[in-house]
């Protein structure tokens, strides 16, 4: 198990990792502290092979994240670091091929969206606002925003949020491609989120990881490039070699639900 964590939650039920941004005082702001034990969270993930899926949220009803947290920022940050920041080539999620669900419920903004645009599924609450308003504030979305966003959205809608600010609402947002699903009015949006989980669980989960790095690993390659690349992914390989790969035809065959391992 993670350690005790100060600012975020970390549970486990059956085969699903919980998530929560857990500083609702400050509308789940982002700070150091809390992104550093959001890695550990990321690498228990990964590491537990009884974990098939994880969902990201914010405690609260207000934000999922409001962003940055912009006191800190004045207050303890270093300003040398500020004005001349180092990025990471990679981010620890680029090594998790398990599903994750960012449940958005209130404001996602900032780095907040910068959060949910690392995850593969996006639910949304029906007063949620996403937004990325860095240019607002004389900032930059330099955490994957203005990456991540023209890479999930066609480029002039993309732009259109990015060079403006805005902030679109969750049925435009849904509208854009941005969202999977919003939740009906006054439903909790972990409702929506546990029912894409709960379909995700049907699946093999080996299966729904080699599916998840083949599309990530291979998506800027031809076709042609990614056929040939498929079976030197390390997902792809264990899904192959597992009792699940032989589990799902002979479940098939036997008019039976099968019986996953993740194995």
């Amino acid at each position: 198990m993670p350690p005790p964590f100060e600012h975020i939650l970390y549970e486990k039920r059956e085969h699903v990792a919980y998530v929560t941004l857990n500083r609702p005082q400050v509308m789940n702001a982002l700070h150091p502290p809390l992104y550093a034990e959001l890695n550990q969270a990321w690498v228990e993930v990964i590491d537990d092979d009884q974990v098939w899926a994880a969902v990201l949220t914010g405690a609260g009803d207000r934000a999922f994240s409001a962003g940055s947290d912009l006191k800190w920022r004045v207050e303890d940050a270093d300003e040398n670091e500020l004005r001349n920041p180092t990025h990471a080539t990679s981010d620890v999620l680029d090594n998790c091929h398990k599903p994750i669900i960012a449940a958005i419920n209130g404001y996602a903004v900032g780095g907040g969206l910068e959060l949910a645009l690392t995850c593969d599924l996006i639910v949304a609450a029906s007063t949620a606002q996403l937004g990325l308003p860095e240019a607002r504030r004389g900032l930059l979305a330099d955490r994957g925003g203005v990456f991540r966003l023209p890479r999930r959205l066609p480029y002039h809608l993309a732009m259109g949020m990015i060079l403006t600010g805005r902030l679109v609402g969750a049925q435009e947002a849904h509208t854009m491609g941005l969202v999977n699903q919003v939740a009906a009015e006054a439903e909790p949006v972990m409702d929506v989120a546990q029912r894409w989980v709960e379909q995700i669980l049907e699946c093999g989960p080996l299966a729904v990881q080699a599916a998840k790095q083949a599309v990530t690993k291979t998506m800027d390659l031809s076709v042609s490039q990614a056929l040939s690349q498929l079976e030197d992914l390390s997902a792809v390989r264990r899904l192959r070699d597992s009792q699940d790969y032989a589990e799902g035809p002979k479940a098939f065959a036997e008019k039976r639900k099968p019986e996953w391992k993740g194995r």
